[in-house]
């Protein structure tokens, strides 16, 4: 297995226009359309964060896909902040709410856990 083997991820949401609003007021970022698949998953509706496909790190998206409800489900995906104070702090007016604030992890950094429009837990790393 290569280092960092984590390469796309998705987060599944009912309402996307919610969703879009929340996770661009919280990042600051504009989210873009990404044209459905043909064949079986012709019917998703997908907006992609901002990706550069040859940097290092994950890109991602949010989908909407008739069968795949959102919510917790065992895994986390941890957006990478300068300070992830900032982005908490925006959490709750976008509409979602603060699961766990800011804590210190040792010489890992810092964490959030937050919860977005859609019931999903997401967190939010920084070093400072």
């Amino acid at each position: 297995m290569k280092p960092n083997p984590i390469v796309w991820f998705e987060i599944y949401v009912q309402d996307m226009a919610r969703a879009r609003r929340f996770y661009e007021t919280v990042f600051q970022c504009t989210l873009e359309p990404l044209a459905a698949p043909e064949g079986e998953a012709s019917s998703m509706d997908m907006l992609s964060f901002p990706t550069e496909m040859n940097a290092p790190g994950a890109g991602g998206m949010l989908v909407r896909m008739e069968g795949v409800p959102p919510g917790g489900g065992g895994t986390l995906v941890y957006f990478g902040c300068e300070d992830c104070a900032v982005q908490q702090s925006r959490v709750e007016a976008a509409g979602g709410r603060i699961h766990k604030p800011k804590f210190a992890i040792g010489p890992y950094g810092f964490c959030a856990l937050v919860v977005d429009t859609e019931g999903n837990c997401i967190g939010l790393h920084s070093m400072a």
